[in-house]
């Protein structure tokens, strides 16, 4: 399982056993290192768990914080808590994300999910160089877990107390413990290691050997194989068994990431011997490989040591001119690379070859920059402390981006706040108009009349008041028309025109009389209607009223809040520039310390070439008057580069 995948299964499987609606027998009905399931009672706590399986880890702590606070999260309060701390973890937060798991993982969370999420956190603590920590989670794991995860935890275990110091204790772990074939290799290497460490070299030379003689086809195995092998044969040489070392040392590959120093250990083991033709030739080989490497700087004087010891002093000269002139080319790249790193561009191009990386702790330096100093700082580039350092430095430069991002956020927040302020200046006039105007009171009195009247009306059954324009103005022509017949004299003319009005009268009587009830039910429809919109304008009079009292406050509080958080974020990116100077001089000090390491180590080595060149030139213009029968003076043998005696363990 990746780190990635550990803190996710910390984040949320854990946070997932502790819900209690599944109840403890439910819990007890699942596998022990599996969860119950849970369902999300809080929408935002949703919200959270959404940017966090897209791998958006500080924007997710950033909304559960802010959830918290706001206390919107009643229904996952434990979950939430451990997820929080999975989120820690995640961001390199060890210890806050070490205090919410010793507080949250109870007994009521399920023995095997407890077990799993000290485990993990143990890797992670281990990773980070926190020993102590590391041992008392592993401690904390109650019972066995599932075969898999115990061999890692025995073998984790036993890495966690070498690196104390406690060898004793390891050997006894690592004596009784059973595992697959992988664990089985890298525990049997471990505890050769240990064996090695207490002086114990026959208890040791059985485990080391075994893995250096183990079939092996995958790159990670054949690995381990050279470095048993290599830890074997150096740990040989600095015992001052150089018979017992070589064979260790010749079963190294040639082309594997030890093969360097496994070459120069090789003919150290038969210089030792006295077999100065043997060891030119790995020296040789190794003297034509990447000056860079420290192993192949030192065969540049291996080389006409040798040569030396065989009398043969016109090719040791040549060997030693040529190791001056290149230590001396290599001291000026260096030069030239220190100055380079002092002037700030390493981090930029660090950064910008892994510019689509994420964030938080379990992103590591894979591509190296493309600068003329990359050639010197692998090591130091791959190293922990570099490594952990970058990581600091990256979320840094992150943190740095987001603030950026929130103060544009705050501006963003003070342009709309201005907004609301102009929109309330220019509004408030019309506002207190309309307010002062008094027409909500008058409408409701209009929507009184108007029911009166159409009360009125259906009372009296007046069907010619809810006519049609056109019906109601025909009607009040048949009315003006009665009234002027009703004054004149009775002839037959009149009485004729009398008859048409009374059936023109009858036919429109007739026709308002048949819509009547329609256009009354329409009416009292739209009475109703006109109380629905009484309502709503009732209600937005009372909200424009409570406007009026409540937006300056409102305002000024808001303003006031986006303040003080542009203040608060101004001092942190201050800090932040601070801190981040810093960590940029301290990395760019590392660096440097290791290429000044290299220029010492190149001065130490120009140094012994002049002088075994000037040795070799004094011997030369004495044989003359040297002695017959009397010995030549000894060639100073070069500093040879001892064996490694930290032998760090493998972390698979």
């Amino acid at each position: 399982m990746t780190s990635r995948n550990c803190t996710a299964w910390l984040a949320v499987a854990v946070t997932a056993a502790a819900v209690t609606a599944a109840g403890p027998a439910a819990a007890r009905r699942h596998d022990p290192e599996r969860l119950p399931v849970t369902h999300i009672r809080d929408l935002h706590y949703g919200d959270v768990l959404f940017y966090f399986y897209q791998d958006e880890d500080f924007e997710a702590i950033t909304r559960l914080t802010a959830y918290q606070h706001w206390k919107l999260l009643p229904h996952h309060e434990a979950e939430s808590q451990l997820l929080l701390g999975g989120l820690y973890l995640a961001l390199g937060m060890h210890n806050e994300a070490g205090e919410r798991f010793q507080a949250l993982l109870t007994d009521d969370v399920p023995a095997g999910v407890r077990n799993r999420a000290w485990f993990y956190l143990a890797q992670v603590w281990y990773a980070r160089g926190y020993l102590d920590k590391a041992e008392e989670a592993l401690r904390r794991v109650n019972g066995k877990m599932s075969p898999g995860l115990e061999a890692q935890k025995e073998h984790l275990f036993a890495n966690v107390l070498m690196h104390q110091g406690h060898f004793d204790e390891a050997i006894r772990l690592l004596t009784v413990w059973r595992g697959s074939q992988l664990w089985s290799a890298y525990a049997r290497f471990n505890l050769g290691v240990a064996l090695v460490r207490q002086g114990r070299m026959a208890d040791a030379d059985a485990f080391l050997t075994a893995v250096g003689t183990m079939y092996a086809e995958s790159p990670e195995m054949l690995a381990l194989k050279d470095r048993a092998n290599l830890a074997l044969g150096f740990a040989y040489l600095q015992g001052n068994e150089p018979a017992k070392a070589r064979p260790a040392l010749e079963r190294v590959r040639l082309n594997g990431p030890y093969s360097n120093k496994a070459l120069l250990g090789t003919g150290w083991a038969a210089a030792s011997l006295g077999d100065y033709q043997g060891a030119l030739t790995p020296w040789m080989e190794l003297r034509k490989r990447n000056v860079l490497d420290a192993a192949v700087q030192e065969s540049y004087l291996a080389v006409p040591y040798a040569f030396g010891k065989l009398n043969a002093n016109g090719q040791s000269v040549e060997y030693y001119e040529s190791a001056v002139e290149s230590f001396a080319a290599e001291n000026g790249r260096l030069d030239d690379a220190i100055a380079r790193i002092r002037n700030g561009n390493l981090l930029d191009e660090v950064l910008a070859s892994a510019k689509d990386a994420r964030y938080g702790w379990f992103w590591q330096l894979k591509n190296v920059p493309d600068a003329p100093e990359s050639r010197y700082l692998y090591t130091v580039l791959a190293g922990h402390d570099f490594q952990e350092g970058l990581k600091n430095y990256r979320d840094l430069v992150f943190m740095g981006h987001t603030l950026d991002r929130w103060g544009g956020s705050m501006d963003a927040f003070q342009d709309m706040i201005e907004t609301r302020e102009r929109a309330y200046a220019e509004r408030l006039p019309r506002a207190d108009a309309l307010l002062a105007s008094r027409v909500a009171e008058k409408l409701e009195q209009q929507r009184v009349d108007l029911e009166t009247r159409v009360n009125a009306i259906e009372k009296d059954h007046d069907v010619a008041a809810l006519g049609s324009p056109e019906e109601r103005e025909e009607w009040a022509r048949i009315q003006r028309l009665e009234a002027a017949l009703a004054g004149t004299p009775d002839t037959e003319q009149t009485a004729q025109l009398r008859e048409r009005l009374r059936l023109l009268k009858g036919v429109l009587v007739y026709r308002l009389n048949d819509a009547f009830r329609a256009r009354m039910w329409q009416q009292h429809r739209t009475v109703k209607d006109l109380d629905i919109a009484l309502h709503e304008a009732q209600s937005r009079w009372i909200r424009v009223e409570r406007a009026r009292k409540s937006v300056p406050t409102n305002t000024g509080e808001f303003a006031a809040r986006v303040a003080a958080l542009r203040q608060r974020i101004d001092g942190l990116q201050a800090r932040l520039a601070a801190t981040e100077q810093k960590q940029s001089a301290y990395l760019a000090a590392i660096a440097v310390s290791e290429l000044e390491q290299q220029k010492s180590r190149l001065a130490t080595y120009q140094v012994q070439a002049r002088f075994a060149l000037a040795t070799i030139y004094d011997r030369a213009a004495n044989a003359d008057a040297a002695h017959p029968g009397q010995p030549a003076p000894e060639q100073p043998a070069p500093e040879q580069q001892g064996p490694n005696s930290n032998l760090p363990e493998p972390r698979p």
